[in-house]
């Protein structure tokens, strides 16, 4: 049974790459952080493209000039501007700050541009995207390193701008200004502080014995020293696949050691590049093993058998990756991506105990075992309105509908739901600026203004206040099929409408019923197995997802500012799982009151009742409809992305993660534009390790993606596009890509594309 359970796990989603996303600092699209008066420009803002760096570098400095409560000039021991770090982004923002006639300093703890410097010898330079034009003064003409040095250091020297050597300690904001203190000497005080320190903090580290020896190196600048010699290389990622091929190209005699059994990050290039090499025997490798121990003269790698290997060494190159300078942000009380503070979980409780509140007091105030709020925490909703009775009672048709609206604490959660997916898309729109992620926006907010509010809140009840549903005809035949509670019931549960949107067993309430409601139970057998398989099948699960459902629309509107919040890896998809069990209790429930309807003396009934209504804490209505769709799908929101729900339990969307696996939906990737930047795995609300199919090429299929177009949009190079697969062809399957552009990228080259014809 749990082979079964493990290669069905397998099958499903534990397959796919499930990589991690590096800690940062928290910074805003503008660079701003929690910090007043501190902006975090260049690597650190996600793209370690030297255009950007650029960018963020001059426009830092061009937005703090427009900041109302900024003035430059007046006190000489006030400095208008300090820039920490003087590789691209900060002589950028120098740049700028001297055109503007700042009062700055620029201070650098090595030498300038000490990150290009480090870069191996001849190293190509990539200056994506073509077409983009920085803004400030810096421009990138240089294709090798060396040249590149040499352009710079040109521009650095045509400005005046020379960095003042110094280690700086922390930022600290005091009496409305900002001390920088430094590791010696008096602090400075300064209105603006740009940090623009990179991702050059220290080197990960093994902390193996041996690994302070003279031989052991964190960084390659030229293969050509080490030919003739024994040479270790630690490490999977691209860095490590290309020192290993350079040191074997000049000759070295070159071990790879990589903790896992296989690659799952390099560039296809690499790869391909590696194995020709492993197998031409200019090269060893050791996948799935971990140095335990380095010598003077060797080095001992031990495998998952727990057996040791040691092999003769003269140099080990350990490039196993940077982790970010954080301490220094942790001293300046600059919030860190991913880590929880006691803030983080004082506002989780608070947000637990509100969002506790709302759901219950929206299912009439009752808490488990019969239990009810306070009156003072359980106000009526009519009483809200108490002032307006007399208007409804002679208010005719309508005065009764928003009475009866008025009464019911569900019609304000769902205005309040709709106001929010409202206004939060248009944020969202004009933070996106694509025209995918516009129209997809509008087509989430009507669909929940229409169908699901203004449907079953006012059009459904002025039409049955006037007769339409008991007066003959199709009428008749719609109300009491799908707005009753069935054959010879008033159709008056205009509630029921939620079902022509929110299929089985997202929402389960017009299924599970004491009676069949035969309507419901065909027109949720043709939505759940008939045309929601064909659109997943023809656009993937986020056709459903991402443009009608009521969940992913508050997610994609009020949640998009926090995507990036998601926790990724290994474990966290290991969780994906709990939507199967989800989905198998409403499953058993469904079977259970089926058996009951064909043999109702068999005590099903019963059975069925104690499974979605009464099973202390755990039942279905409860436990998976109040706390895990609402209080906890929300509450989480602000903590955890707007996808906690979606992601791992909700049940409609772990049947079309099934669904999913036979798809002809993929992003497709133009691995030779991949910069391995990994911002698309970063953004990504689902915990996909998009990265991981970009940089080698391969048409991301993990069925989790709901088709948000984060990472299209946000990806700077315009490595990505949705698509699908066409007609087999001998190569494979045709790609078609889709029209409607989501990604800034492709968008502008279109435009200009456009303009030139």
């Amino acid at each position: 049974m749990i082979s079964l359970i493990q290669k069905y796990t397998h099958w499903l989603h534990g397959k796919w790459p499930s990589g991690n996303v590096e800690k940062a600092p928290a910074a805003n699209d503008d660079g701003t952080c929690n910090v007043p008066g501190v902006r975090i420009v260049g690597d650190l803002t996600g793209v370690p493209l030297l255009k950007f760096s650029a960018d963020t570098g001059a426009r830092a400095v061009q937005d703090i000039l427009t900041e109302k409560n900024f003035v430059k000039g007046g006190d000489a021991a006030l400095l208008d501007l300090v820039i920490i770090g003087a590789g691209v982004s900060g002589i950028s923002a120098a740049i700028e700050a001297r055109k503007a006639g700042l009062n700055f300093r620029l201070y650098e703890s090595a030498e300038a541009f000490s990150t290009i410097r480090n870069f191996p010898r001849k190293k190509p330079i990539f200056t994506y995207p073509t077409d983009m034009v920085p803004a400030g003064e810096m421009r990138f003409r240089a294709t090798v390193k060396e040249d590149l040095l040499t352009e710079l250091s040109a521009q650095q020297t045509e400005h005046g701008i020379e960095p003042i050597a110094a280690h700086i300690d922390r930022i600290e904001r005091s009496s409305g200004h900002l001390q920088v203190h430094f590791l010696k000497g008096e602090p400075v005080l300064a209105k603006r502080v740009i940090i623009a320190i990179g991702r050059t903090g220290n080197f990960r580290k093994l902390n193996v014995p041996g690994e302070g020896l003279d031989k052991v190196s964190n960084r390659l600048i030229d293969a050509k020293g080490f030919e003739g010699k024994r040479v270790l290389v630690v490490g999977g990622g691209d860095s490590a696949l290309e020192a290993a091929i350079s040191l074997a190209e000049a000759g070295a005699s070159v071990d790879l050691s990589y903790r896992k059994k296989e690659f799952s990050r390099p560039k296809a290039g690499n790869l391909e590049k590696l194995e020709s090499y492993s197998q031409q025997g200019k090269l060893r490798l050791h996948l799935g093993t971990n140095v335990q121990d380095i010598a003077e003269n060797e080095v001992t790698l031990c495998g998952e058998s727990g057996c040791d290997q040691v092999i003769p060494n003269d140099q080990v190159f350990i490039l196993i990756g940077r982790e970010a300078p954080l301490d220094f942000f942790r001293r300046s009380g600059i919030h860190i991506s991913g880590e929880h503070t006691p803030k983080f979980w004082l506002t989780m409780a608070a947000s637990l105990v509100f969002f506790f509140w709302l759901y219950h007091w929206k299912k009439g105030g009752k808490l488990p075992f019969d239990l009810h709020f306070p009156a003072w925490l359980n106000p009526q909703p009519s009483s809200l309105f108490a002032g307006l009775q007399g208007w409804w009672d002679t208010a005719g048709t309508w005065g009764n509908i928003l009475k009866g609206a008025a009464a019911d604490p569900g019609f304000y959660y769902s205005l309040a739901y709709c106001v929010c997916v409202l206004l939060f898309g248009i944020r969202r729109i004009k933070r996106r600026k694509t025209p995918y992620v516009k129209l997809q926006t509008t087509v989430l907010a009507l669909v929940q203004w229409i169908p699901l509010f203004i449907l079953p809140y006012f059009v459904f009840p002025y039409l049955g206040a006037n007769g339409a549903f008991t007066h003959g005809g199709f009428g008749q035949w719609f109300g009491e099929t799908f707005l009753s509670n069935g054959p010879g019931t008033a159709p008056d549960q205009y509630w029921r409408a939620f079902g022509f949107i929110l299929a089985w067993p997202l929402f389960v309430f017009n299924l599970f019923t004491d009676a069949p409601l035969w309507g419901w139970l065909i027109l949720g057998f043709i939505q759940t197995f008939v045309i929601i398989p064909l659109i997943v099948w023809r656009w993937g699960k986020g056709a459903y997802c991402g443009w009608l459902c009521s969940c992913g629309a508050l997610a994609e509107t009020l949640g998009d500012a926090h995507r990036q919040k998601m926790p990724h890896g290994p474990f966290w998809n290991k969780l994906n799982m709990i939507g199967q069990v989800v989905l198998a209790f409403a499953f058993i429930i469904l079977i259970v009151r089926i058996i009951g309807w064909v043999y109702p003396s068999t005590g099903l009934n019963q059975l069925f009742k104690t499974l979605l209504y009464t099973l202390p804490l755990a039942n279905y209505s409860y436990l998976v409809d109040l706390w895990l769709a609402g209080i906890l799908g929300v509450a989480f929101y602000f903590h955890f992305s707007g996808r906690v729900w979606c992601r791992f339990a909700c049940p409609l969307a772990a049947l079309m993660h099934i669904y999913a696996r036979f798809t002809r939906f993929r992003i497709f990737a133009d691995k030779d534009k991949c910069i391995s930047c990994n911002v698309c795995t970063s953004v990504c609300h689902q915990g996909i390790d998009v990265m991981a199919f970009a940089n080698k090429g391969k048409p991301m299929e993990d069925p989790e993606c709901v088709r948000c177009s984060a990472c299209v949009q946000s990806c700077p190079t315009g490595v990505l596009n949705f698509g699908r697969f066409g007609k087999k062809t001998n190569d494979g399957y045709e790609k078609i890509f889709d029209t409607l552009p989501a990604s800034l990228v492709q968008l502008a080259e279109r435009r200009k594309s456009s303009s030139q014809k």
